[in-house]
């Protein structure tokens, strides 16, 4: 019966992603930071008011939820929320690369939105796919879980080593596997993947892009997906919550992808965000920290990489914190 459930919440996302590309964003066109920041609002509204419905889907139980957890409204819907700030956060990491991404491939701005919506239905799919075996995993091994935590604390080592600056998409394993079998077009052919070449089928450098970003995104779920285990073990709130973080991504890129200079020690708060997580994971069987607290936590933490970041604003630009002096002749 909880299957349904799934089947549910799989049509209505399907549903929302039809209106996006169908209708509101059937013509390409250029999306504006203030259409991105409505559209930014608008999905997270949804993902609260979905929260409200997972209160009352766990509070009478619908359909048998939640019964063998014996988890409550109130319990359930901050797990989801809380899964959904951790994710939300997490996917920022995902814009700094898809900027890299659309940069090294010179994608105009009008074709964008087209990669952007493909690539995050086809993470709808991988991510699906992936919870599903993280949940089979976590409920068969219970020792999988510290695992995640160990994962998640490297990562955030990683995060902090390693600059984004230095990848190199061209040399991508499926950008190379796409060249052997595929001519390659210079040019765009409008927003098109596929074009021809003297009478032969072509990919195009949109579709170079595509590619780049659907296997980034395995990378950050192998990374993203393990966090929110550390915050509920259900897979219906762990699928849920993630696919309402991946849903607004699009919209959130659009609006920060103009200010990632800005708030370029975000980078840091993630880093603290998955150490943060990862040690939670490891503590879970002898100190489970509740899920307030984590809550706090993690508001703390991404305030004060948004703080540092507009402190530090007028430094980046070169400008002087000083007053200006003035002179006499």
């Amino acid at each position: 019966m909880i299957a349904w459930l799934y089947v549910g919440f799989v049509a209505l996302v399907f549903g929302m992603l039809a209106l996006d590309l169908g209708v509101f964003n059937r013509k390409a066109h250029v999306i504006s930071v203030r259409e991105a920041l409505g559209w930014t609002a608008l999905w997270i509204s949804v993902a609260l008011a979905f929260n409200v419905g997972v209160y009352f889907i766990y509070q009478h139980h619908l359909l048998g939820i939640g019964v063998n957890r014996g988890l409550n409204g109130l319990e359930a819907a901050q797990e989801f929320f809380l899964g959904y700030v951790i994710e939300k956060s997490l996917s920022l990491d995902n814009i700094f690369v898809i900027a890299l991404i659309f940069a090294y491939f010179r994608v105009p701005l009008l074709y964008q939105h087209r990669v952007l919506f493909w690539g995050i239905l086809g993470a709808l799919v991988l991510r699906g796919i992936m919870i599903g075996l993280g949940a089979a995993l976590i409920a068969r091994f219970h020792w999988v879980i510290y695992v995640f935590g160990a994962l998640l604390i490297i990562t955030a080592v990683k995060m902090l080593l390693v600059q984004h600056d230095d990848m190199d998409p061209g040399r991508n394993p499926l950008v190379r596997l796409a060249r052997k079998f595929y001519p390659v077009s210079t040019a765009f052919d409008s927003h098109r993947f596929f074009t021809k070449i003297d009478g032969r089928t072509a990919i195009t450098p949109l579709f170079l892009a595509l590619l780049v970003v659907e296997s980034t995104d395995v990378l950050f779920a192998i990374d993203s997906i393990p966090a929110i285990f550390a915050v509920t073990k259900d897979p219906f709130i762990v699928f849920t919550s993630n696919v309402f973080a991946i849903l607004g991504l699009r919209s959130l890129y659009f609006a920060l992808a103009a200010l990632l200079d800005t708030f370029r020690y975000l980078k840091f708060s993630l880093v603290f965000l998955l150490a943060y997580v990862g040690t939670k994971m490891l503590l879970s069987h002898y100190y489970p920290i509740p899920n307030g607290v984590s809550l706090a936590v993690i508001g703390g933490i991404l305030a004060v990489g948004v703080l540092a970041s507009v402190a530090a604003r007028p430094k980046l630009k070169g400008e002087s914190t000083q007053p200006p002096s003035h002179e006499h002749d």
